[in-house]
């Protein structure tokens, strides 16, 4: 009698994580089609939309927001996914805006490229280290802890660069910005190799996989004995790490360091949380970032090709954030409710 109620309790418990996982599947569909749809109106509206050097343009244009996605996606991985407690780094932008001030400043100082990378890495490492020491040891509210040392980032890249542009050049921006293999951009084939570094980091490392379990069950994992602060705070070091490597790629971009990189901030949340659509278990994935990076640039760069006002652009990130908020929300209280019945 044990086997058979065992059974039939597997049985009543596989139900509701069958129906989660029809429902994951039709949503991943339906975004799936949306995005098909989106662009094949742009590919009706622009010839060049599909043509391999725009594809490549598109690539090389987001690598910047594409990397900090990557780092913010770390955060919300190993913080959880509560709306209010769980992880958020809002100030990623801005950590990019202040490392992109440094390496710029180093540069046209007179500095070698390698000391000015190093420093830019560390400064946004140095940023990562704050925020982890106010979210995991002065246990502040990650949105409260990361909005505060977003103005700290402001601050110091205003003071350091009197709020006006740095501009660099030399034989590496130009490398840089030329043409590699297939005719693409090498910040393009940089952008996957980054891609390639995250997944393989967050999905199949020890690393990565301990990070998922102190993200969905911290308690769980703290029983097994994994240091879950360790974990919090290298998702924030390693986020502010991207924020480094994402400033080198825009001072190539923009030949200089320029104010209002925090404007990124809005398409990196959106690329995160849209993401998370392509995630059966509805959770941050790199995979699911890239997708919607690339889907947010496309986007813009749509519009740009049938001159669209780029004003468009961040109602759309807005709308697309509120409904994915919305509907992951909405799907994880149906899979709560079907746990409780069983």
């Amino acid at each position: 009698m044990s086997e058979i109620s065992q059974s039939v309790a597997a049985t009543h418990h596989a139900k509701p994580i069958a129906r989660a996982d029809r429902t994951g599947q039709w949503l991943q569909m339906g975004a799936l089609l949306i995005i098909i749809a989106v662009l094949a109106v742009f590919a009706l509206l622009s010839p060049i939309f599909l043509t391999l050097g725009n594809l490549g343009n598109v690539l090389q244009q987001t690598i910047v927001t594409g990397t900090l996605a990557f780092g913010l996606t770390l955060v919300l991985i190993g913080g959880g996914s509560h709306s209010v407690t769980g992880g958020i780094d809002l100030s990623v932008a801005a950590n990019l805006g202040l490392c992109g001030a440094v390496f710029a400043t180093q540069i046209s100082q007179g500095s070698s490229i390698g000391s000015a990378v190093l420093l830019a890495l560390f400064t946004g490492a140095a940023l990562g280290l704050l925020n982890a020491f106010a979210v995991v040891w002065l246990r502040i509210l990650p949105l409260l802890a990361t909005l505060t040392t977003m103005n700290i980032a402001i601050g110091l890249e205003m003071v350091l660069t009197q709020n006006s542009t740095v501009p660099v050049s030399g034989p590496l921006f130009d490398l840089l910005l030329g043409n590699g293999p297939l005719n693409l951009p090498w910040l393009a084939w940089a952008f996957a190799a980054l891609a390639l570094f995250f997944g393989l980091l967050v999905h199949f490392t020890r690393f990565g996989l301990r990070l998922q379990a102190v993200g969905s069950h911290p308690i769980a994992a703290r029983a097994q004995g994994l240091s879950v602060a360790f974990y919090l705070s290298a998702s924030y070091v390693l986020c502010g790490v991207a924020a480094g490597i994402a400033s080198l790629a825009s001072v190539s971009l923009l030949s200089g360091s320029s104010p209002g990189a925090n404007d990124n901030l809005l398409i990196v949340i959106a690329s995160v949380l849209l993401g998370v659509i392509f995630s059966r278990r509805l959770i941050p994935t790199i995979g699911g970032t890239l997708i919607s990076a690339l889907f947010l640039s496309l986007i813009a760069n749509g519009f740009q090709l049938i001159n669209v006002s780029s004003y468009w652009i961040n109602g759309v990130e807005g709308v697309l954030i509120l409904l994915v908020v919305s509907l992951t929300a909405l799907l994880r209280q149906r899979q709560q409710r079907r746990k409780v019945r069983v």
